[in-house]
Order: C-alpha cells, then sequence, then structure tokens
C-alpha cells in the first residue's frame, strides 16, 4: 500500500472544503465530504429553512362555514379570539416566541379590553395553546382555545357538520389551520385549574388559515436535488394536507408520500424504517421525533443528510451522517451540531456541495489509481526484468526517484483538483456514489494503468538492452520510461488541469536534468542518455499510451472468447 495514500486522502478533502468555503459553505468536519458523496436522502425542517419562517393570516372561516379573506370585518371575532388564546407569559410588551401566535397578534391588533389571567403555551404534544381571561364589558371569565383542527374540533359541542369540511379543503391550499373555540367559565371554577383539564364543551368560533412564505430558491433546491438522485424529505409539523399541498409547490411530486407523527408513534423502529423509506413529507412531527426519523433512514440503509436552524433540530442534526446548519438565522445549538455551516441564507448551495462530495471520490479514485497502479507496474517490470536479467532493473535509489516523481506531486494535484470532465460530472449528477467508484471502475484504472507503466518500462529496458551501451544506460532509459509512461497517462487523464500540467511537466523536467546532469545522474546509478536513447524512450512511452487505448477492447475480446478457448483445452486427468 502506498504510504502517501493518507495523505493524499486528507489534502483532497482539505482542497474541497476549501472550495467550498468559497461558496459560502464551512466545513466544519473535512470527512464529511466523503458521507456527502455518498448522501441519498436528506431531511428538512421545513420553517425557517425551505420557508421564510414569516407567517401571515390569509383567510378566515367563520362559524357558519363562510370563508373570508383576512382584513374582514366579519372575521374579527375569530381574529380576536384566537389572539387572546395566545398565553402572554412574559409581560404584556414582549413578543411571542411562537411564529403561529406572532401571526395571530398581528392580524387581531390591540386588544386592550382582555385581561389575560392565565395562559397555557402550545406545545406539539398537546396540540393547542390556551388562555383564560376576562373582558371588560363584563361577564364570567372565559376560556380561548386555538390549536390544531383534530384536537380542537372534537372538544366542541354542537360543532356544525361543515367545520372538518372547511378545515379539510383550505389545509388542501397548503394553509396552516387553527381552530379557535371558547366557554364561559362555570361558578366556582378556577382559571388554573380549568387550564390544566382537557377542553370540553367549547363553542366553535371558526377557522384561522396562515400561509408561510417559501423561499424563492426552494423549488430550485429540491428539484436540483432530486435530479442528482438525492431524496428530499420534508419535516413539519403542519396537517398532512397542508403539508402535502406546500411539498408540491415546492416541488415535490403529485404523488408524494406522506407519514405523520402520529404513525410513527404507534410502529415499532423497524416498522419506521420500513414506513420512511419511501417517505416524501413528515406531517404532524413533534420535534423529538425527527431525531428518529433520521435514524430510522439510517437503519434501512440511507446515507442521510438534516439541514435545520432551530434548537430542537440539534439531535437530529447530530445524528445525521451529514449535519447541516444555517449561520445566518440558525440557533447555536444547530450550528453547533453540524458537521456544515450554510453561512449565507441561500440553500441552493447544497446542490453544488453534493457534487463536490462526488468530485471528492472521483479525484481520490483517481489518485489512488495513481499510486497503485503505478506502483504494482513498477513491482511487474521489476519481476520481468529480474526473471530475464537475473537482477533487479531498477535500483533502490532509483525506485526512490520514480516515487518522488509520480506519487508525490502528480498524485497530489490530482487529489486537489476536480476532474474537469463535462461528461463524468454529468454522469455523476444522477445518483450518489461512494463504495462503487471504488469497485470496478478503480479496479479497472489500476490495472491499465499497471500494465501500460510495465509495458513502457520493458520496452525501453530491451531497447537499451539490444542496442550498443551499456547496462547502466538501459536502466536509466528504463527510470525514464517508468516515470514518463506514468507522467504521460496523468496528463491525459486531467489535461485541462493547470495545476497538474504544471507538476506534471515539472517533474519530467526535473528527471531530465538529473538524469543529464553527470554527478547528480551518477549518483543515482544513471547516466547521462544521448539522442538515440531518449528516442527510444520517447518510442517506448508512445507505444505503451497506445498500448493502453486498445487495452478495453483486448479484455472485452478476452472475455468473450475465454469460455470458448477453455472449452478447447485439454481436461486434467483425474
Amino acid at each position: 500500500m502506498p504510504e502517501g495514500l493518507p495523505l493524499v486522502a486528507t489534502v483532497a478533502q482539505l482542497a474541497a472544503a476549501r472550495r467550498l468555503s468559497r461558496r459560502g459553505v464551512l466545513v466544519r468536519t473535512p470527512r464529511t465530504l466523503e458521507a456527502l458523496g455518498r448522501m441519498d436522502t436528506v431531511c428538512f425542517d421545513k420553517t425557517g429553512t425551505l420557508t421564510e419562517n414569516r407567517l401571515r393570516l390569509s383567510r378566515v372561516a367563520g362559524a357558519d362555514g363562510t370563508v373570508r379573506r383576512a382584513g374582514d370585518p366579519a372575521a374579527a371575532d375569530a381574529v380576536r379570539t384566537a389572539a387572546r388564546a395566545v398565553p402572554r407569559l412574559n409581560g404584556d410588551g414582549a413578543r411571542p416566541t411562537h411564529a403561529t401566535d406572532e401571526a395571530v397578534l398581528d392580524a387581531a391588533g390591540a386588544d386592550p379590553g382582555w385581561t389575560q389571567l392565565e395562559g397555557l403555551p402550545f406545545e406539539t404534544s398537546r396540540g393547542y395553546a390556551a388562555a383564560v381571561g376576562r373582558d371588560a364589558a363584563g361577564g364570567p371569565a372565559t376560556l380561548v382555545v386555538k390549536g390544531a383542527p383534530e384536537t380542537v374540533l372534537p372538544a366542541c359541542a354542537d360543532l356544525p357538520s361543515h367545520a372538518q369540511d372547511v378545515a379539510q379543503a383550505l389545509a388542501r391550499d397548503g394553509l396552516r389551520i387553527i381552530a379557535v373555540a371558547s366557554r364561559p367559565l362555570r361558578r366556582g371554577e378556577k382559571p388554573a385549574e380549568v387550564l390544566e383539564q382537557q377542553p370540553a364543551k367549547l363553542e366553535f368560533t371558526g377557522l384561522l388559515a396562515l400561509a408561510d412564505v417559501p423561499r424563492e430558491t426552494s423549488p430550485a433546491l429540491v428539484r436540483g436535488l432530486r435530479e442528482a438522485g438525492v431524496r428530499p424529505v420534508v419535516l413539519t409539523g403542519d396537517h398532512p394536507q397542508t403539508a402535502h399541498a406546500i411539498a408540491v409547490d415546492l416541488g415535490w411530486p403529485e404523488d408524494a408520500v406522506v407519514v405523520t407523527g402520529d404513525e410513527l408513534a404507534a410502529a415499532d423502529r423497524t416498522a419506521r424504517s420500513r414506513m420512511l423509506r419511501d417517505a416524501d413529507v413528515v406531517a404532524r412531527v413533534a420535534p423529538e421525533q425527527k431525531l428518529q426519523v433520521v435514524e430510522s433512514l439510517r437503519d434501512a440503509g440511507r446515507v442521510v443528510g438534516m439541514v435545520g436552524d432551530g434548537a430542537n433540530d440539534a439531535a437530529a442534526i447530530r445524528a445525521a451522517d451529514i449535519g447541516v446548519g444555517i449561520s445566518a438565522r440558525g440557533s447555536a445549538a444547530a450550528r453547533n451540531a453540524a458537521d456544515l455551516v450554510v453561512t449565507g441564507d441561500d440553500l441552493l448551495v447544497l446542490v453544488e456541495a453534493v457534487r463536490e462530495g462526488r468530485a471528492l471520490w472521483h479525484s481520490v479514485a483517481d489518485a489512488i489509481a495513481i499510486l497503485i497502479g503505478g506502483n504494482a507496474g513498477e513491482v511487474g517490470f521489476g519481476i520481468l526484468g529480474t526473471v530475464l536479467s537475473g537482477s533487479s532493473p531498477l535500483s533502490t535509489r532509483q525506485m526512490l526517484l520514480v516515487n518522488l516523481f509520480t506519487d508525490l506531486f502528480p498524485a497530489m494535484a490530482v487529489a486537489v483538483t476536480r476532474t474537469g470532465d463535462p461528461e463524468q460530472e454529468a454522469a455523476d449528477a444522477g445518483a450518489p456514489l461512494g463504495a462503487a467508484v471504488l469497485g470496478e471502475p478503480l479496479l479497472r484504472q489500476i490495472r491499465h494503468r499497471a500494465l501500460t507503466t510495465a509495458l513502457g518500462a520493458t520496452a525501453a529496458w530491451l531497447f537499451g538492452r539490444f542496442t550498443p551501451g551499456t547496462d547502466r544506460r538501459s536502466t536509466t532509459m528504463a527510470l525514464c520510461a517508468v516515470v514518463g509512461t506514468q507522467l504521460a497517462q496523468t496528463l491525459a487523464d486531467r489535461r485541462d488541469s493547470r495545476l497538474v500540467q504544471v507538476t506534471s511537466l515539472g517533474s519530467a523536467a526535473a528527471l531530465v536534468v538529473l538524469v543529464q546532469t553527470p554527478g547528480v545522474s551518477r549518483l543515482f546509478g544513471c547516466t547521462p542518455l544521448g539522442p538515440v536513447a531518449w528516442t527510444g524512450v520517447t518510442a517506448a512511452i508512445v507505444l505503451a499510451l497506445a498500448g493502453q487505448r486498445a487495452l478495453p477492447e483486448v479484455e472485452e475480446a478476452v472475455l468473450k472468447y475465454w469460455p470458448m478457448l477453455a472449452e478447447r483445452l485439454p481436461k486434467p486427468l483425474r
């Protein structure tokens, strides 16, 4: 195994991280780039990542089922009731921390006639927020409740038959639905005790429909990931129909598969993995379930990325193969848990990050082929030369020169540059990479490079042996051909890379200077070469490269005709 391989892989990761930093992606863990090339699923916390997290009241449905636009005076009662259900736990002047509460309060405006006595903040597990207060107009204290329709509507007495249908119709439009209800407190009921009990016998007031503005780049992001073979999954607390409609607006297909948090909660770990394997949307998901989603997808064999900006996303970000935080608007907990941090506000750079991760696999694979293939060719030539001449064609010092001129600088240059091959990058755009790049494609590269290197070195060495000159001359020709053949292959593979051109041509020039300088040449067991010898070296390199072009056809012919030849060979006696 080449001793420079760990260094080459590390330098390749650092180079890819540097390229991503120029695009606004800070790589906190360089090894994550390797997983990025294999990533096939990425989960998004919807609010704040795919959307602006700027909820606004869009429509209001009254108790009679009439849907009105926000701002219509006829809708004021439902909006005011919902605003009164917002707990004011931090003082009257404090702004709510929940985006839904903020949108409701903005739509309702000031309500000086309401005095809140007790408040119960919204929790996902509870499904509603509630408050008890008193109106300045007099009368008993009132319990006001707002929350998920599936929680609030069943708690209403004499619920209109159209309420469920209106809620579902609004949800199908991609709107977040809030059901609003209230009831007066009975004599003897205490506010704190009422809030501790499950709401019941409420009077239905109406439905509020809120819209979360999608980010302009979200559809392009989802489309780019899907075209790259990465399955995006959106995690949201919205109603399933709302979540599906929003996902379609953001670029998911019409037949997107929706799984709910309740379904996940009722399933065991194996069933969750099976359920999430083909899921596109996870609706009504609780914050703690995001971690379960990531772990279940990993159990299903997926390489999972997790993108989030909230403190409740941190555990899922940390558990993912690739955790992504957002610096511009994310919480410190999410950023600290992340492997990649998007420094700007545009998540579209994640598509480029995926391409960079896949390019890293190819760069490292090409560098491995240079190191292992070249060394294998050198070993093959050494064995053949020893068999034919009785001694090793290259000395220890000359082998050190070969490693210096072929393994160090050219291989490092290949590792830190992208392939630059449009056909290769287009082929990579449709599916994750990974072990497949290090499988048969890499073995083919190593095999071809080894055979080409051995062919060039052997041809030059035999040319030197069968033309007038000393053994030192034929050894020097073999050395030049070993280095020259490998550098020529590297240049042919990465001819568009300026860095590879400079390092390869620089190594070739340094070898020529070393060989042609008498004192230095003798130190390494070489001798200056004349025009005939250099012609032989050049011809051997050209012959080897021509043979490399023919290798695929030769391999194909061997595989095609070998079974027929094997049948005609004499069978061994038993």
